[in-house]
C-alpha cells in the first residue's frame, strides 16, 4: 500500500493554476477565447510563461522546471477541471518533448527557450488517415536533395496546427510504410512555400488541422537527431502527452462530479431535490469511485515514467491509465448527462462542454480500444 501526497513545490503549482482559473478563467470567458480566430488567449499564454508554468515539462538540462511526470499530472489536472483551451499540450509537452529528446544542442538552444518565455508556438504533424495511432505508419515522404529534404504527404489532426509558427514534421527517408526505421522529424516554418493548413475545431474546443505539404523543401540541417532515428523520440512524446491528457481528464471527471452532486441538491422532483432519492446516491457514489480510481492510476503512471523501470514498463503503465481513465469518462460522463437531464446537453451550462472535453479526452492519442490491445501485447 503506498499513499500520494503533494510536495511544497505541486500545492504551490496547483493553487497557481486555481487562482489564475478562478480570477480569469470562468466560463463566460472560456466560451469567448474559443471563439475568437486563433481558439486561444495569447494574454494568456504570455501569462502562463511569466509563472513558469510553460517551464514544467522540460528538465533542468534544458533550462525547465525538472520534467517530473507527476509535476505535470498535478497541474494538467487542475486544467481539466476549467477545461483550459491553451496548447500547452500541443506546444510544450508533445512538441518541445520531441525537441528535448531528439533535437542537437544547437536546435535546443534556440527553440526550448522561446517555448518556455511563450514566444514561440509549435505543433506535432505525425499523425496520417488510416494510421489508427500507429506512430510507425508514415507515408510523408522525405527525399534528400543535396543539402536540401523535399516533403511530400499528409497530416490529419494536428493539434494547434493552425496556430504554430513551426511544425514538427513526421516524415519517412527510408523503407516500408510501417517500418519502425527509417522516420525522420523535421522542422518546417509553417509559412514555406507548398504548405497548406486547414483549420478547424475539435468537440473541445481546441484548435487542429489538417496540413498539406507539396515539394515542400528545407535543409538537412532542419532534421531533428540523424536520419530515420525520430520514431522513440515521437513515442516518449507522444506517452507523456497521453499522459498529461490522462490528467486532465481527471480534472474534467472531478468537475462533472462536483457539479452533479451540487445541481442533485437544488433540482427538485416531486417536491423534494432528487438528491435524497437513493438510487441517484447510489448512481454519484460510482461516479466518484471511477473519479477516484482515475486519479490513482494517472498518478501511478506518472511515477513510473519519473522512476527508474524499463522503457516497457513505463510505455504498459501510459496505456493502462488512459485505457482506464476511457471507462471512466465514460461512466461519470454519461451519468452527469443523464443526472442533469436535458439541460445537461445545453451550450448554455458547462456540464455540456465537460463532457465534449472528456469525449475528445478518451480519443486523444489513442483511444480506450488502442491502449487497451497495446496493454495487453506488450
Amino acid at each position: 500500500m503506498w499513499i500520494f501526497s503533494n510536495t511544497e513545490e505541486q500545492q504551490m503549482l496547483q493553487e497557481s493554476v486555481q487562482k489564475f482559473v478562478y480570477k480569469s478563467y470562468d466560463f463566460d470567458t472560456r466560451n469567448q477565447i474559443i471563439a475568437s480566430e486563433k481558439g486561444f488567449s495569447q494574454e494568456n499564454w504570455d501569462l502562463f510563461a511569466e509563472l513558469g508554468w510553460l517551464t514544467v515539462p522540460f528538465k533542468e538540462d534544458d533550462g525547465g522546471f525538472g520534467g517530473s511526470a507527476v509535476d505535470l499530472a498535478v497541474m494538467m489536472e487542475e486544467f481539466g477541471k476549467a477545461m483550459l483551451v491553451e496548447p500547452f499540450i500541443a506546444t510544450a509537452v508533445l512538441a518541445g518533448g520531441v525537441i528535448s529528446e531528439q533535437g542537437s544542442a544547437e536546435q535546443k538552444a534556440e527553440l526550448l527557450p522561446k517555448i518556455m518565455e511563450g514566444s514561440l508556438q509549435l505543433a506535432c504533424a505525425y499523425a496520417e488517415q488510416g494510421s489508427r495511432f500507429n506512430l510507425a505508419n508514415i507515408k510523408t515522404s522525405a527525399v534528400v536533395e543535396g543539402d536540401t529534404v523535399v516533403l511530400n504527404g499528409s497530416k490529419t489532426a494536428v493539434l494547434n496546427g493552425s496556430n504554430a509558427e513551426i511544425l514538427l514534421v513526421a516524415a519517412r527517408e527510408s523503407g516500408a510504410a510501417t517500418d519502425s526505421e527509417g522516420i525522420s522529424v523535421f522542422l518546417v516554418e509553417a509559412a514555406s512555400a507548398g504548405v497548406s493548413i486547414q483549420s478547424f475545431a475539435n468537440v473541445d474546443g481546441k484548435k487542429s488541422a489538417e496540413i498539406s505539404l507539396k515539394d515542400v523543401s528545407v535543409p538537412v540541417s532542419q532534421r531533428l537527431g540523424t536520419s530515420g532515428s525520430a520514431l522513440q523520440a515521437l513515442q516518449d512524446g507522444v506517452d507523456r502527452a497521453t499522459l498529461a491528457v490522462s490528467a486532465e481528464a481527471v480534472g474534467a471527471m472531478e468537475s462533472l462530479l462536483h457539479k452533479t452532486v451540487e445541481y442533485s441538491k437544488t433540482r427538485k422532483q416531486f417536491g423534494t431535490a432528487i438528491g435524497t432519492f437513493q438510487a441517484l446516491q447510489h448512481r454519484m457514489a460510482d461516479m466518484f469511485i471511477e473519479c477516484q480510481l482515475a486519479r490513482s492510476i494517472v498518478i501511478m503512471a506518472a511515477m513510473k515514467l519519473d522512476g527508474g523501470e524499463s522503457a516497457l514498463e513505463k510505455t504498459k503503465s501510459v496505456s493502462a491509465a488512459k485505457s482506464r481513465i476511457g471507462r471512466a469518462i465514460q461512466k461519470v460522463g454519461q451519468e452527469a448527462i443523464q443526472i442533469h437531464g436535458g439541460i445537461g446537453m445545453t451550450e448554455e451550462l458547462d456540464v455540456g462542454h465537460l463532457f465534449k472535453s472528456v469525449t475528445a479526452a478518451e480519443i486523444m492519442f489513442g483511444n480506450t480500444d488502442y491502449h487497451t490491445q497495446r496493454f495487453a501485447s506488450l
